[in-house]
């Protein structure tokens, strides 16, 4: 049974839309069905793993992906300090409140460490955490650049918002947005806190930048979620709102859970994750949508506070993974990432490397967060970004946070046919999930497709 506590604080508000997806009505699953909403590579290292997927005998908070620094004797020296002008550092995002720091026994809002610091007489032997690009390494009574993610003090690595959520929204699963994945259904969406990415123009900052737990108001288990999904006729469970690489143990055995219960499990990342934890990860998601949110590596450093090169690695693992549908989203910022030569080159880079039927949004910014000195997109903007796009190759592209008839809707790319129409997420038009559901064999993975039903050409994706 999913349990919704008491109302949050004043400032639990709720949470706006990540860069793929619109704002939701939050609930506790306990309550009446949600309503409808409006218009968000790098190798591990090779050290010695600890805690693996725990035993049913253990906390399943414990992290799957984490190795302790070795000893001098090892050949491995102790960790060194990270460096403060680097924004991609284990410890220095701008989200990071001072993660090595004790709290200011003298400031009455410090909130205690639930974990001694160890005493400085004794060496640090530190768990490294392996889930994303920046490898944490932390002590026990440290936390992660993500915050939600620290050592104890059993030297392990846990994943502190395990079984705890911003609350529950049933949402169509348009708003992901998934255009090619069982149009029309709903899906269960449920975020926690916490996240490893910074982005300035974050348009769910509340939960992603969120510092108390006050913010997690819903407890349930992976069946619990299942359980609620399935009763209520969800095609798919979400996890969204944050980012769900920090909250990845909870999101895989939710996954896990929902696919007993014939429910699709679906990802909303920013991809920032490192390359075994996402071949993992992907391993049980049956679809994503992945922020793909520049083509420059400048831009990704000043302005999200991660690195293109990790985050196209892990585009590709996911387009790679067996069975997990993929689409990406790029919003586009005024002035940051929406001049022609970027957009040429990330379109052709999605062309060479995952494909030309791989479905790609270009999403309307508002001003938000830490930008709020930046116009929203104009439409034209987004109507140029969809013919560049079409003239680099790709099949399937689509607009979003507009109205737009012509970019929601889903054309055959032979005979120019519309085959999915919709009016912002509801599909008034779907010409291919009653038809014949076909599959065929592409770099070794069964990819679904449906037939146009005006010339037959090979529409891919997840039709029912």
């Amino acid at each position: 049974m999913i349990h919704q506590s008491n109302p949050a604080p004043n400032n639990q508000g709720t949470p706006e839309p990540s860069d793929t997806q619109g704002k939701s009505e939050h609930q506790g699953i306990s309550e009446s069905q949600g309503a409808s909403e409006t218009p968000e590579n790098q190798g591990t290292p090779s050290d010695q793993r600890i805690a693996k997927k725990p035993d049913a005998s253990t906390d399943p908070t414990v992290g799957r992906w984490q190795h302790r620094e070795g000893s001098p004797a090892a050949g491995r020296a102790t960790a060194t300090a990270p460096n403060p002008t680097d924004p991609t550092d284990a410890t220095e995002a701008p989200h990071s409140a001072a993660t090595a720091a004790a709290p200011n026994p003298t400031d009455p809002t410090a909130t205690p460490s639930t974990h001694p610091t160890p005493s400085a007489h004794l060496p640090l032997l530190r768990a490294i955490c392996d889930v994303c690009p920046r490898h944490c390494r932390l002590a026990p009574g440290q936390r992660g650049a993500c915050f939600v993610r620290s050592c104890h003090d059993d030297g392990l690595i846990h994943c502190d918002t395990y079984g705890v959520s911003s609350g529950f929204a049933i949402d169509p699963i348009e708003k992901k947005p998934l255009n090619h994945f069982l149009p029309g259904s709903t899906a269960l969406s449920f975020g926690t806190a916490g996240c490893n990415s910074a982005c300035r123009f974050c348009q769910n900052w509340e939960l992603s930048a969120a510092r108390s737990w006050a913010r997690l108001g819903s407890h349930a288990s992976p069946a619990d979620i299942a359980s609620a999904a399935a009763s209520r006729g969800a095609r798919s469970v979400a996890f969204t709102y944050n980012d769900p690489i920090v909250f990845a143990e909870y999101a895989i055995d939710t996954a896990d859970a929902c696919r007993e219960r014939g429910v699709h499990p679906v990802a909303v990342t920013a991809g920032y994750m490192a390359e075994r934890a996402a071949i993992d990860f992907y391993a049980h998601m049956d679809a994503a949508n992945i922020d793909l949110k520049g083509f420059d590596e400048g831009f990704y450093r000043r302005v999200t506070g991660t690195r293109l090169g990790d985050v196209l690695r892990t585009i590709e693992i996911a387009c790679a993974a067996p069975g997990c549908w993929v689409e990406l989203t790029t919003l586009l910022i005024p002035g940051f990432n929406d001049d022609d030569a970027q957009l040429h080159a990330e379109c052709a880079w999605i062309r060479d490397h995952v494909g030309r039927d791989v479905p790609l949004h270009f999403s309307a910014f508002h001003p938000d967060f830490r930008m709020m000195d930046v116009p929203p997109t104009p439409p034209d903007t987004l109507a140029r970004a969809r013919r560049i796009a079409i003239s680099e190759g790709l099949r399937f592209v689509y607009t979003g946070n507009v109205r737009d008839a012509e970019g929601s809707t889903t054309f055959c790319p032979a005979c120019g046919e519309a085959l999915v129409v919709r009016d912002w997420f509801r599909v008034t038009l779907d010409r291919l999930s009653d038809g014949g559901i076909h599959g065929i064999l592409h770099d070794s993975a069964t990819v679904q497709y449906a037939r146009c039903p005006s010339c037959g050409e090979a529409i891919p994706g997840v039709w029912r």
